[in-house]
């Protein structure tokens, strides 16, 4: 990560924590899903309708993205290439798909969303988040895979069913493809990625208020600084980002590291 923070941001370090005692024999329990519910929610059952007569879902696919609310679980974008299965003639964009769907919990149906405006053509291995009523996509890579790559965020407004390019300024990220993203008070954090040729651990931050870019610079020597990787994933519990996994396209790291990243540090428990 040899890019420069921005605006007077301070340092980011990367810190080692211990996760338990040496020695510590400490076992997880494992519940069924079940005992963790009351009898109103027996089960996490997805409805026995799930596809009602006349109507459509998905086609297969891979590299899409998907975000849930408590009322609809959205698909957005993914890969295909077979031709029959990915819409034949029907799909301009074969092998990938620009299109959104919505699958309705309480219905168990589905439907393919009609949008307006600017849906982006890097359809894979991009980044998605739901903010709200909008949908925040970015990065990604199009036909060819690792070349047309893109580092734009676009958004889609769920309810009014528009898409638009947000206008930012600052440092972007690169153009990349299988990063992982969040928000967390107001600002969206980018991590990882690759441009198809380098990987990366760069982290940026977007403050969604007033549309700036910065890229957050750790202070700690290499030899303490996570691996590049990319298609790794990221949580947070609304007070820390927690990434998970991922590799390159030579390897795939293990889980016995999760790196943690607080307002204003990022830490390795381990």
């Amino acid at each position: 990560m040899a890019a420069e923070a921005g605006g007077g941001e301070p340092l980011v370090r990367f810190v080692k924590l211990s996760g338990r005692a040496a020695g510590s024999k400490k076992k997880v329990r494992w519940f069924p899903v079940r005992r963790l519910f009351t009898h109103s929610c027996p089960s996490l059952r997805i409805p026995s309708r799930f596809l009602r007569e006349g109507r459509r879902s998905p086609p297969a696919r891979s590299g899409h993205r998907c975000v849930a609310d408590n009322t609809n679980l959205y698909v957005f974008g993914g890969y295909n290439p077979d031709y029959d299965e990915s819409g034949g003639p029907e799909n301009e964009d074969f092998p990938l798909f620009r299109e959104l769907w919505r699958y309705h919990f309480a219905t168990g149906m589905w439907h393919q969303m009609g949008t307006d405006g600017h849906m982006p053509r890097e359809l894979a291995s991009m980044s998605l988040v739901l903010h709200g009523y909008n949908l925040l996509v970015f990065g990604g890579t199009g036909i060819p895979f690792g070349e047309n790559n893109g580092n734009e965020i676009y958004v889609c407004n769920v309810k009014y069913k528009r898409w638009s390019k947000l206008s930012c300024r600052g440092k972007k990220p690169n153009r990349i493809y299988g990063q992982a993203m969040a928000i967390i008070h107001g600002f969206l954090y980018v991590f990882g990625g690759t441009t198809g040729y380098i990987y990366s651990t760069d982290l940026h931050r977007l403050d969604l208020s007033t549309r700036e870019w910065i890229q957050l610079k750790p202070n700690n020597p290499a030899c303490d600084l996570p691996e590049e990787r990319y298609r790794h994933e990221i949580a947070h519990d609304g007070q820390r980002i927690y990434v998970l996994g991922g590799g390159t396209s030579w390897t795939a790291y293990p889980l016995d590291k999760v790196f943690q990243q607080p307002e204003d540090a990022i830490a390795v428990f381990k």
